[in-house]
């Protein structure tokens, strides 16, 4: 497939996928932090793209940045920058500072923004002191690209991407991490389909914010991920409407008109999804699993699965338990 096409594809198939994180998510987004520089062969360069290090580091106020050692080519002295002989996407999450590079006069970065740095190009930038900030990185090289680079995708002037505090962009970062962390057998092809991912959802982003995207389908889009998130956590559609910001009456009509049904549906569809993969997928007996997804009793539970399913839990995991594993299509994404 052409890398223009591949890109493309990628762009369509993040729409539905990407959300904001809001204030009652951002503990989510906070690791240890982590560093990792991989090692690679002649074959993977052979895939068009190798990734060279990942890792994600918090900075606190009046904290010396950057936090970790790194390697001489690698380190970032704020007082001179640095010159990378590679690409890397620096995805700052929370807090602020500044970046500046051959290409771009000195300016401030806010939580949201993706530093996209560039191969031979001296670059510097670090979080303010008074506020500190976390970033995530990845290094990458490769002629995919180089030639998205080429086509015009990136360019060097306008190396601040907004993009917004994204749990999908932040969940690509930490995938990133855990496959380099384990550097299994085909490590780098796998975080390969990762950087692309990222790159065309930094990109899909970035150019539909600047369009002027519409508001109303980031809010349904971030809606449905929390929902997806914390279906264990009996949710209540005010509550979700609360957390981003909205009226409940405008929020529950708004989600009925873009996805066809009300969001006290979607959640039932959503919960009946996991009770069923975890009906065949998991030993508990029925009644553990009604409290584990949230039911007060067990006659509660096997009433809404019956007016839902039109059969039992029971009767489902026997006559599916034969079949494998099942795979419900809801939480693919």
């Amino acid at each position: 497939m052409h890398i223009t096409k591949l890109l493309n594809y990628l762009l369509i198939l993040n729409v539905k996928n990407d959300i904001k994180t809001y204030k009652f998510d951002k503990m989510n987004c906070r690791d240890e932090n982590s560093l990792k520089y991989l090692t690679m062969c002649s074959d993977d360069w052979k895939w068009g793209l190798v990734t060279t290090t990942v890792g994600m580091q918090s900075i606190a106020p009046n904290a010396s940045y950057p936090a970790m050692q790194h390697p001489a080519t690698y380190d970032l002295k704020p007082q001179v920058g640095r010159v990378l002989d590679e690409y890397q996407m620096v995805y700052i999450t929370e807090g602020s500072g500044f970046f500046e590079s051959e290409s771009m006069p000195r300016q401030r970065v806010e939580a949201g923004t993706v530093i996209l740095l560039f191969p031979g190009e001296w670059h510097n930038y670090a979080p303010d002191v008074n506020c500190g900030w976390q970033e995530y990185w990845i290094g990458f090289q490769g002629a995919n690209m180089d030639m998205l680079v080429g086509s015009g995708f990136y360019s060097r002037d306008e190396a601040l991407m907004t993009v917004g505090v994204s749990n999908s962009v932040i969940a690509l970062y930490k995938d990133a991490i855990r496959l380099a962390n384990k550097e299994s057998i085909g490590c780098q092809q796998m975080i390969s389909g990762v950087v692309m991912h990222l790159l065309s959802l930094v990109y899909y982003r970035y150019r539909n914010r600047n369009a002027g995207a519409n508001r109303v389908e980031d809010i349904i889009n971030d809606a449905r991920q929390l929902m997806r998130e914390r279906i264990h956590h009996s949710l209540r559609v005010e509550d979700i409407a609360a957390s981003l910001g909205v009226g409940y009456s405008w929020f529950r009509q708004t989600f009925r008109r873009v996805t066809g049904i009300s969001p006290s549906q979607y959640l039932n569809r959503l919960l009946m999804s996991r009770a069923k993969e975890l009906l065949v997928s998991d030993n508990q007996s029925i009644t553990e699993l009604a409290y584990a997804l949230g039911f007060e009793t067990v006659g509660q539970f096997s009433t809404a699965f019956r007016k839902m399913e039109g059969t039992t839990p029971r009767r489902f995991r026997e006559e599916n338990k034969l079949r494998g594993f099942y795979s419900s299509e809801m939480f693919r994404g």
